[in-house]
């Protein structure tokens, strides 16, 4: 059954804010400009709507910028710039910004929600993705959800899956009914990771990577009250593996991110302890480290999931701290193709 709420509730005046109520207009956006942005859209019987921003439809870097910003909720901006700098660390840049970083960082862009599917339930190949987007604050089935204190009440949601095809009927379903939404009311975004909407979308997570190892780093999440980064967007790669390896070479060794905080105390902290250099497992390129672990990403030093460089600002004092570097010949190093010959 459909809620015909459109409330939110949680602390510091979340409660008037609904991040699927927010991000309505960018989805009604994306289905409006379908064939300018190069994406697609389907419905089901019941009635859900299937947009394919990567897996058939071509899509695009302007498609990619639209699903982030819907990724986060309605509450933050994200750009694509051309970098003319003198000396850059990549020719185009992927620009995040947002006043309310908890919300819409880790109560609507992080990617957190475990959907799979066997294949005897999808009568083919097994399925299985990360949900990101502001569906998940109406499921609210991450622990993450009772310590922001927050859900969303909203009649209508949308969910982004970062995966390689659409999602069978059993998947949908599901997310329907954990989000209380009548099938009609939900609409479902997929960008596989290789494709071009889809590599500007996670690089768009940079700011969201920091408030994640914030929380890992057990620093008072209210503690932050603006966010802004950027990160080089590398060409797609038509491999899985390699594309999942150049979207987090992005963050991980070129992503900067500026954060302002309450107290001198959290600023001091996140610039020591923040930057991805702290982690054992920093300084080989993601795929090759993926690899190494088999495949397992809970083999990974945690702390290796965090922006390449950090300043941070604190209202206290007005002073800023800075940490971490990054890493450009690496990137060129992964990214560029082979030196010329001749």
């Amino acid at each position: 059954m459909s809620s015909s709420s459109s409330t939110a509730s949680g602390p510091d005046g979340l409660a008037t804010l609904s991040v699927n109520a927010l991000s309505e207009p960018l989805v009604a956006r994306l289905l409006d400009e379908a064939g300018r942005l190069r994406v697609s859209s389907t419905r089901t019987e019941a009635g859900t709507v299937l947009v394919d921003a990567g897996v058939a439809a071509a899509g695009g870097i302007e498609a990619g910028v639209l699903v982030a910003r819907i990724c986060m909720g309605g509450l933050g901006d994200v750009a694509v710039r051309s970098s003319l700098e003198s000396a850059p660390i990549w020719p185009t840049m992927v620009d995040v910004q947002t006043s309310w970083p908890v919300l819409s960082c880790l109560g609507s862009q992080y990617a957190g929600w475990s959907l799979s599917a066997t294949k005897e339930q999808t009568g083919g190949k097994k399925f299985f993705s990360l949900g990101s987007g502001p569906a998940r604050a109406l499921a609210v089935k991450e622990p993450l959800f009772a310590e922001l204190g927050y859900r969303d009440r909203h009649a209508r949601g949308v969910l982004v899956l970062e995966v390689d095809r659409l999602p069978p009927q059993v998947v949908i379903d599901k997310v329907a009914l954990d989000c209380g939404l009548a099938p009609e009311d939900l609409t479902i975004v997929t960008t596989p990771t290789h494709s071009i909407a889809g590599t500007v979308q996670v690089v768009a997570r940079v700011v969201e990577v920091a408030l994640h190892k914030t929380h890992v780093l057990g620093i008072d999440l209210a503690e932050v009250v603006e966010g802004s980064g950027s990160a080089p967007l590398p060409p797609p790669a038509p491999d899985g593996i390699a594309a999942m390896g150049r979207t987090n070479d992005a963050i991980l060794y070129g992503g900067r991110v500026h954060l302002t905080v309450k107290t001198d105390a959290a600023a001091k902290a996140l610039a020591q302890q923040l930057p991805a250099s702290n982690s054992r497992d920093y300084g080989r390129p993601f795929a090759e480290i993926f690899t190494s672990f088999n495949y397992d990403f809970y083999q990974i030093d945690p702390a290796l999931f965090a922006p390449a460089e950090v300043w941070v600002s604190s209202l206290e004092s007005g002073a800023t701290w800075h940490g971490g570097r990054v890493d450009a010949r690496l990137l060129h190093e992964q990214w560029s193709g082979p030196a010329d010959a001749s």
